[in-house]
């Protein structure tokens, strides 16, 4: 039985893998996060690994807080570039597999057709920067990782747009939301999922995925989606990007291309509507 290490088990996307792990039982799950074993560091990193008879890392771990991230620097990048880079040469050595997490933030959002894998990158951000580091530390550090790009990433789990669209509709009469951003909702359920079944593969394809779920919208239209579902009443008024204020710039266009990953692995991937409902149906029995 192989040992998969599932790091940042705390966050959204491992504590999705936590559940989803019941439907995979062929393998035995070791999950940390920082409390437990600080990726940071290479030598406590190689210790775990080693005592615990790992063979595949799952790295959910993360620093995602886009705007704080431009004065937050040299932690952004320790999490994102130099952790991960620490989970590539740990693996290399032992000769793990590695599934990585990462960002549509790589890119700058400024194209019209949906981003494949192949494209040019030009993140526009200290988060997008230290995320597309942490890519290419980890494939010239290990020989077998799949890296996975994800967008508008939402769970039952810790805060989101979607629990913070019911937590306003609920509160408010109205709300303000931008139209003029468009992409895809990834339901990290989902995810997780897809991540186990890429392990349970009979091939382990390395390289460069993208994942989110089916479908296009904006954030207006993801917003109407969530009140419609969850039985909300309230006015949502779609406004530009430039009437609201954020300190780092926000990709216009976040739509990314699956035909890989579900060509390579047989993946099938639900409408982002369908996956909505299955998780306010949860947020609402919980």
């Amino acid at each position: 039985m192989q040992t998969i290490l599932i790091t940042g088990c705390h966050g959204q996307l491992g504590n999705e893998m936590q559940k989803a792990a019941k439907g995979f039982p062929t393998f035995r799950y070791i999950y940390t996060d920082v409390e437990e074993l600080n990726i940071c560091d290479k030598n406590a990193l190689n210790n775990f690994v080693v005592l615990n008879n790992v063979n595949i890392i799952v790295n959910c771990a993360a620093y995602t807080a886009v705007d704080k991230a431009e004065d937050d620097k040299e932690l952004c990048y320790q999490i994102n570039r130099d952790a991960v880079r620490n989970i590539g040469e740990v693996a290399n050595e032992n000769n793990l597999k590695v599934v990585h997490v990462s960002t549509d933030y790589v890119f700058d959002g400024t194209n019209y057709l949906p981003y494949t894998e192949d494209m040019p990158v030009c993140p526009a951000t200290i988060y997008g920067k230290s995320k597309l580091e942490g890519e290419q530390a980890l494939l010239e550090s290990c020989n077998q990782a799949v890296i996975i790009r994800t967008s508008w990433l939402y769970s039952t789990f810790g805060n989101n747009f979607v629990k913070t669209m019911i937590k306003l509709g609920i509160e408010r009469d109205a709300l303000n939301v931008i139209f003029d951003q468009v992409g895809t909702p990834t339901y990290a359920a989902d995810l997780a999922d897809t991540i186990l079944n890429i392990l349970s593969h009979e091939n382990f394809v390395s390289g460069i995925y993208h994942f989110s779920n089916e479908g296009v919208c904006s954030w207006y239209d993801f917003t109407k989606t969530i009140h419609r579902l969850a039985n909300i009443n309230c006015e949502v008024r779609p406004i530009e990007t430039k009437n609201y204020p954020a300190r780092t710039p926000r990709p216009h266009f976040s739509v990314i291309n699956k035909a890989k990953i579900k060509s390579t692995y047989g993946i099938i991937i639900p409408h982002w509507e369908e996956s909505l409902k299955k998780c306010i149906e949860i947020l609402e029995v919980s």
